[in-house]
C-alpha cells in the first residue's frame, strides 16, 4: 500500500505522548533522514502542553492525517487508546496489544509495535550469548508485553512476568501461552518480592518505572542481584539507572535502555520512509545526545 503525506522527497511525522517535551525522537530521525538525503520534519504532540487527555488520541490521529502526517509515533499513555482508532494491525501490534507506530497508507492507519523487536537487538548486540532459559521480567505493561515477545523470539525458554498487579502478569501470561507455547510463561505478583523468582533465573528485565527521573529507586533488593545473573533495563531517563549501577557494581553483565531506543525508532523510521537507516550511525547519535550536557534530556519515546 502507498504512503500517504510525503511530499517530494520528504516525511511529515511525529510522537503523541505525555510529557515527551525533552524526547530525542525528533533529533535521531531528523538527522538520520539528512544523512540518506531525505527531509524529515518530526513534531511532539504533547499532550501535556496540548491540555488533553489520553482519550483524545483518536482526535489527534485524525488531524495528523489531514494535515499531511506520513505516521506518528505513540508513547506513554496511550498504546492501548491508540488501537480503536485504526484500520489495521500488524500481526506483532495486535499480539502485543500495543502500539507504537502508526503509518498512514491509502488504505487507512496502519499499526505497529517496533519496541519488541528494538528491545530483541538491542539484548541480542548489548548481551551476546547470555543464557536464556528463564528469565524474569518486571512489568507486565505495554513495555513489558513487548520485551516479553522479544524474549520468547530470541529462544528464551520460559519468562517469570512479575507485576503489582498479578492479574495483568496473568493475562501476559497467557498471551505468551498461546502464541509461543503452554511452558513458555508463568505469572505472579510482586507482593511477596521478587527473590525467589530471580535465585532461579538467568536473567533479569526491568520494565516498570521505577529508576526513571521521577519515580527513583531500585525495583529489586540488591542482594538478589548476584553476578551470575545478567540485568537488562529499559528505562533510559536516566540511562544510568540505579539498577544498572547497582548490577554492575555486584558483578552483573548489564545492559542499559539507550539500544532498545535506537533501534524501535530505527524500525519505525524505515516503516515512515520506506529507507533503510544505519542503526550504528543513529547508536553513535544517541551516544552524542545523551552525553552532551547542553543537549536535549533524555526521555523514552516507546
Amino acid at each position: 500500500m502507498a504512503v500517504i503525506g510525503d511530499v517530494g522527497n520528504g516525511v511529515l511525522t511525529g510522537l503523541i505522548g505525555a510529557g515527551i517535551g525533552p524526547s530525542l525522537s525528533p533529533a535521531l530521525h531528523e538527522r538520520e533522514a539528512a544523512e540518506l538525503g531525505l527531509r524529515c520534519l518530526y513534531r511532539r504532540l504533547d499532550l501535556d502542553y496540548l491540555g488533553l487527555p489520553a482519550t483524545a488520541v483518536g482526535d489527534l490521529l485524525r488531524a495528523a492525517r489531514l494535515t499531511g502526517f506520513t505516521g506518528l509515533n505513540i508513547t506513554h499513555p496511550a498504546k492501548q487508546l491508540v488501537i480503536g482508532h485504526l484500520d489495521e494491525l500488524s500481526a506483532d501490534a495486535a499480539a502485543l496489544g500495543a502500539v507504537n507506530t502508526v503509518v498512514f497508507t491509502e488504505g487507512g492507519a496502519v499499526g505497529h509495535n517496533t519496541d519488541w523487536s528494538g528491545f530483541a537487538r538491542s539484548l541480542s548486540r548489548g548481551l551476546p550469548n547470555v543464557p536464556l532459559d528463564r528469565v524474569v521480567l518486571l512489568g507486565a505493561g505495554g513495555a513489558g508485553a513487548a520485551v516479553a515477545h522479544g524474549l520468547l523470539t530470541l529462544g528464551t525458554g520460559a519468562v517469570h512476568v512479575l507485576d503489582l498487579d498479578a492479574g495483568r502478569a496473568e493475562d501476559l501470561a497467557e498471551s505468551l501461552r498461546r502464541r509461543f507455547g503452554a511452558d513458555r510463561a508463568v505469572a505472579g505478583g510482586l507482593d511477596s518480592g521478587p527473590a525467589a523468582a530471580l535465585a532461579a533465573a538467568d536473567g533479569l528485565v526491568h520494565a516498570t518505572p521505577v529508576g526513571m527521573a521521577a519515580h527513583p529507586g531500585l525495583p529489586v533488593p540488591a542482594e538478589s542481584l548476584r553476578p551470575q545473573l545478567w540485568v537488562a533495563d529499559v528505562v533510559y531517563r536516566p540511562l544510568e539507572t540505579e539498577l544498572v549501577r547497582t548490577a554492575r557494581a555486584r558483578g552483573c553483565r548489564v545492559l542499559d535502555g539507550g539500544g532498545m531506543a535506537v533501534f524501535q525508532a530505527a524500525d519505525a523510521f524505515r516503516l515512515f520512509t520506506g529507507c533503510e537507516p544505519d542503526a550504528d550511525r543513529m547508536l553513535r547519535h544517541f551516544e552524542t545526545l545523551v552525553t552532551d550536557p547542553g543537549g536535549p534530556r533524555v526521555h523514552a519515546a516507546r
